[in-house]
Parts: structure tokens; sequence; C-alpha cells
């Protein structure tokens, strides 16, 4: 995809924002204790300048930000007052052995957890092999991480980035998902849980992985249940665009990877 062409339309999207939902959205984010978080992560130069909103969800914010030594960062700080998000959450944590412990009532301290979870989750991940951006750092419902994307504008997600994909470009996205996919259930032991062409960058010509908050490990009682899911999203995309089935073409492997785990 040309990359100028998409960061073009990035930047004319940008200026239509107004300043007051800026506002909004710094009031809700930065609230005492958050700041408390995000200083703390200054002081040990993971972060050190915070610019413009990236994205800007229910759940989280995402900023462009500049570490100590003036890189690029992703700074996402989760929204601890949103009642429909926590009680989404619970069934992701629940069942995790990571997370035994879940606070009742204490929102606040939910929502750390989460975050704790997406981090050890792209900590792992990495380790393993799959493309996801590269965590920095981690203080309350702050995560610091690396930014996809050039001068403050996020790369596109996948189904942003068909739009101009050559075919080739699309079988290249395709295979390297096979791959991906494989590596993060049979080297790492996770499931994503909520993959499909939104939570999928395009950046560097490559596919990068995002938004693993909610991956669970194979032992997790829904761990089939989410994988299955996994798959459906990415087949239906990929057959409509390219006429290829993922659920058929990497079957094989994961029923055998898992059936290896089992008996471990």
């Amino acid at each position: 995809m040309p990359r100028a062409r998409w960061y073009k339309r990035r930047r004319q999207e940008e200026r239509r924002i107004k300043d007051r939902n800026l506002f909004k959205t710094v009031e809700e984010v930065f609230d005492s204790i958050t700041m408390g978080h995000i200083y703390r992560l200054e002081a040990r130069g993971i972060i050190w300048e915070l610019k413009g909103v990236v994205s800007s969800g229910k759940e989280a914010r995402v900023y462009w930000g500049k570490d100590k030594r003036g890189g690029d960062i992703a700074v996402k700080i989760y929204l601890s007052a949103t009642a429909e998000f926590r009680k989404s959450i619970r069934k992701y944590i629940e069942g995790d052995p990571r997370f035994e412990s879940i606070p009742r009532g204490n929102f606040r301290k939910l929502i750390y957890e989460w975050a704790r979870k997406e981090y050890r989750n792209l900590v792992r991940l990495e380790k393993a092999g799959v493309r996801v951006p590269s965590p920095r750092g981690l203080s309350g419902n702050v995560i610091v991480m690396q930014f996809l994307g050039e001068d403050g504008y996020r790369a596109p997600l996948l189904v942003e980035a068909v739009e101009d994909a050559t075919r080739e470009e699309l079988e290249g996205y395709y295979e390297d998902l096979l791959s991906q996919i494989e590596a993060m259930v049979c080297k790492a032991g996770l499931v994503h849980a909520d993959l499909s062409e939104y939570n999928i960058m395009i950046w560097e010509g490559k596919p990068w992985i995002i938004d693993v908050g909610q991956a669970v490990l194979l032992n997790h009682p829904h761990s089939l249940e989410f994988l299955q899911r996994d798959i459906d999203n990415l087949t239906s995309f990929f057959q409509e665009h390219i006429g290829r089935s993922l659920r058929d073409e990497i079957g094989g492997a994961l029923e055998q990877c898992l059936k290896e785990k089992a008996e471990a």
C-alpha cells in the first residue's frame, strides 16, 4: 500500500477533530492518579513527552509520545471509569491462572490487572517471535509500547490497508499471518480472542498484531472457543478479498500443536 497516500488521508482526518473533543478526552483520561503513573514512567525515562491522540475508544486512549532518547512511543491509557468495559473484561481474566485474585468492587484495581495482563501478553508474544508492538513500560492503567507509524500518525489497520493493497500484498499478509497465529498458539501458548482485520496493523510491509489485552492462555476454559472465533473472523476477511480460507489452511497445524501441549 502506498504509505504517502495513507498518511495524507490520516492528516486530513486529524484536522477535522475539534479542540473541544480533545479537551474532553484529556479531562476523562488524566485524573490525578493516572498522572501519578505517568510521572513514574517519566522518572524512569520511558515517557519524556506526550503529544496528540492517536486513537480513542470506549476502553482506552492511545497517545503518540517520545521517550528520553527522542524515540517514538505509544502510550495507552485505560479508562478506569468505564462501567461497561469493567463488566466485559471479566470473562477474559477469570480462568486465567496468572490472575486468580480478581478484586470485587475495586474497579480501578481491576483495570490495573487488565493493563498488567496486556503488558505480560506483549512480553510473552514478543519472546515467541510474534510481531507485536514491543512493550516498554507499565504503571497502573498506563502501558507504553513501540509506536507503529510515522510523524505521530498510526499505521493503517488491515481493514484500511486493503483499500490500496494489491492481491500480491494481500497474499503476503495472509501467509505471514498463518505463521504468526501458529507461533502465538504453539510457541507463546496464547489465543488472541479478538483477532480480526481491526486488530492487525500493516507496518513496514508486514502485519503486526495489536490489542492483546484479552489474549488468554491455552488452559483458559474458553480458549478453543476464542481461537475458533479468531480463525473464523480472518477466514471471512480473506475469503472475500483473495478467496483463501484460514480455517482450512491452518487447522491441521494448530490441531497438532494443541494435541502435543495437551499430552505434555
